[in-house]
């Protein structure tokens, strides 16, 4: 068995990151909008740290539950997400910026969903 209040408490960081790339793709309308500007680049470089926080606490997570918890729910692609964390970490200036738009305007939001709903079950 894990410590389901630790799981909790990192379940909740995720969504205060997902919260703050929420927050900041808010004024993104289109990919390039992260790299005309320096506001732009500022709020993909905010957004990236947060991805790759939430990469990271996915793995956490992953090995904390023995791999339990996250595999309960199959609508995420949670490899993906961790995924997501490597390559931002390990080859940033090959970012993408249609990559992180896509992530930000047609994937966080579910991701958020399920984490409140893990939040619930756990």
């Amino acid at each position: 068995m894990y410590d389901k209040e630790l799981v909790k408490e990192i379940l909740s960081q995720i969504l205060t990151a997902i919260s703050r790339i929420e927050r900041r793709a808010s004024i993104i309308n289109k990919p390039d909008d992260f790299i005309s500007t320096d506001e732009g680049i500022d709020k993909l470089d905010a957004i990236c740290m947060m991805l790759i926080a939430i990469g990271e606490s996915l793995k956490y997570l992953d090995k904390l539950t023995n791999g339990s918890l996250l595999g309960r729910y199959p609508e995420i692609d949670w490899k993906g997400a961790k995924g997501v964390r490597d390559i931002l970490s390990h080859h940033y200036f090959d970012l993408n910026a249609e990559v992180v738009f896509t992530i930000c305007k047609e994937h966080i939001d579910g991701i958020g969903r399920v984490i409140r709903k893990m939040l619930i079950d756990v």
